[in-house]
């Protein structure tokens, strides 16, 4: 039972989150239908209690050397990403049977506790056969512990600005329209994206955190392009399953146990899922949201359907000269 000190330590603690808060800049931006988004640590959050619960991961949050975050910006992968390395590491414990498949029943969103609700984590929580720890928070915000060398993996998926820019239009416009609010116009998002106002944005700054740590860290962050797993997804995914300390073992490449989850992951065999059809997650909570509606495409280059010769050159100018210099390439398809 919380001690009168403590819980006047806690209440301090609020206190302070609260004041701070409220000092907070907003503005309109990509997803925010007409409401404000907040800028905390120079990344934009979609509302006042993300903000709050982001702090209270800063703040309370401590890593354990087993943990294995699975990091993304918004519509870069995230599902998919998320439901490979959900796969890789309970393959022997859904049922003790490797080709299970443990998304008939929970979308990969509900396999992986989110890091900004810091407060499930306390140790009698933990779920010892799952490592995983999903968010969306820049790598500049993570808790120290996790950010530091204290020996837990990070593995983060980017994708060509363009790309992420399409599927996040198209996602936040499903989102509103399902709760009778008018979407953003495509012209005005284009300009709220570009100017960094978008969640988690700016993207570019995002991708460049995780990008450079990476860079220092090699042996415990994993920088993975959805370009590239899109071309050869087996080999990413022995990749990633021996980065994180899952690979495989030779009786289960010989059982094809890497293609399976291939398949199982795939976007053809999840989107047409029940559970991904007609489900939903958070229900009867303010993030109440529809399965399907992380599902659209899963392409690349799709944004050659969408976006005019004008505004792909000036996304792909910002990209050059936001990632001049880092050595890494985000654009791809048509200029």
């Amino acid at each position: 039972m919380e001690s009168t000190m403590d819980s006047k330590r806690s209440q301090s603690s609020r206190g302070e989150e609260e004041e701070l808060i409220s000092t907070l800049h907003k503005r309109q931006g990509l997803n925010s239908f007409n409401l404000n988004l907040v800028k905390y640590q120079g990344f934009w959050y979609a509302d006042m209690s993300l903000v709050a619960t982001t702090i209270s991961a800063q703040r309370h949050f401590q890593a354990q050397r087993s943990d294995i975050f699975v990091c993304t910006a918004p519509k870069t992968g995230t599902t998919w990403l998320k439901a490979l390395a959900f796969a890789i590491v309970s393959r022997t414990a859904v049922d003790g049977d490797s080709t299970a498949d443990p998304f008939v029943s929970k979308s990969p969103h509900e396999c992986l506790p989110a890091l900004e609700y810091a407060e499930t984590f306390a140790p009698f929580h933990r779920d010892p056969r799952n490592p995983l720890i999903a968010t969306h928070v820049p790598f500049s915000s993570l808790p120290k512990s996790a950010s530091d060398s204290s020996g837990c993996k990070i593995v983060y998926i980017c994708r060509d600005p363009k790309d992420t820019f399409v599927s996040m239009y198209h996602f936040f416009a499903k989102l509103a329209a399902s709760r009778n609010m008018e979407p953003v116009p495509l012209n005005k998002a284009f300009e709220f994206f570009c100017e960094g106002a978008s969640s988690f944005g700016p993207y570019w700054d995002h991708v460049l955190g995780y990008w450079k740590a990476s860079l220092y860290q090699p042996d415990r962050i994993l920088f993975l392009k959805y370009e590239d797993m899109k071309e050869n997804t087996a080999f990413h995914v022995r990749k990633l399953a021996e980065f994180i300390g899952y690979g495989f073992t030779l009786e289960e490449e010989g059982n094809r146990v890497v293609e399976k989850i291939v398949r199982m992951c795939s976007f053809d065999h999840l989107s047409n899922l029940e559970v991904n059809k007609n489900g939903k997650i958070a229900e009867n909570t303010p993030w109440e949201m529809e399965n399907k509606l992380y599902f659209r495409k899963g392409t690349v280059n799709d944004w050659e359907n969408h976006l005019t010769p004008e505004m792909a050159a000036h996304m792909d100018l910002i990209t050059e000269k936001k990632l001049s210099g880092s050595g890494l390439n985000l654009i791809y398809g048509k200029k």
